[in-house]
């Protein structure tokens, strides 16, 4: 076994008296990929950690709750809040705007908290190059076929028919996919062990803590 110096050993021994330093985790995934799902069961087994909701413009679907899966408002409210920098971050995808509110982040980040956010591919880059120290997690689907069975079925749920809307859904899910050699960790959602998947992203979230010389989340 290697010694560490006592030197070492006492400045690491500093930074942990300096208090617990807040982690900003982002999880993206393709449509139909489940984060939904995983973020729900992760804040039953982590009620500790803030999963901060994203503002958006689109109509609300009818299994979403206001304030739990998105934060649903008009495009003139949506605007305002950008115009007085009030978004962490802000995209238009499919004709409709998605943003992060900053408030919510930096006060949890205040309280010592450990922060979620669920964006998409773009935007998660985004907050990575404004808040060094960004964890980037990607939920994948295990095949591209179980993806396309996964889009299949929500478009029935939401009783859309529309082959272009699948096609377009489909393109862009292929496109995110490409993206996931830019995250930091992958976990794959396979069906029916939801709970696997949860736990992956648990144990991220332990390890993170525990890491040594973590980048200070400054929002």
């Amino acid at each position: 076994m290697v010694a560490v110096p006592e030197r070492a050993l006492q400045e690491l021994r500093a930074k942990a008296g300096g208090g617990y330093q807040p982690r900003l985790f982002i999880l993206s995934a393709p449509s139909g990929t489940g984060k939904d799902a995983v973020l729900a069961r992760l804040r039953e087994r982590m009620p500790d950690v803030r999963v901060v909701v994203t503002c958006t413009t689109r109509s609300r679907r009818p299994e979403e709750v206001d304030g739990v899966h998105y934060q649903f408002v008009s495009e003139a409210d949506f605007l305002a809040m950008r115009s007085r920098g009030d978004l962490l971050e802000d995209v238009q995808y499919a004709g409709h705007y998605y943003g992060v509110p900053a408030g919510p982040v930096r006060d949890a980040i205040a309280r010592g908290q450990d922060v979620i956010l669920k964006i998409e591919v773009r935007g998660g880059s985004i907050v990575k190059l404004q808040v060094p120290g960004t964890i980037l997690v990607f939920l994948a689907p295990p095949s591209v076929e179980e993806l396309q069975r996964r889009l299949e079925q929500a478009q029935r749920e939401r009783g859309v028919s529309s082959t272009a809307d699948f096609d377009n859904r489909l393109a862009q899910a292929q496109r995110e996919l490409a993206c996931i050699p830019g995250y930091d960790y992958l976990i794959v959602n396979h069906p029916g062990r939801l709970d696997d998947a949860v736990a992956q992203f648990e144990t991220i979230i332990l390890a993170e803590r525990l890491r040594v010389n973590a980048t200070p989340v400054r929002v």
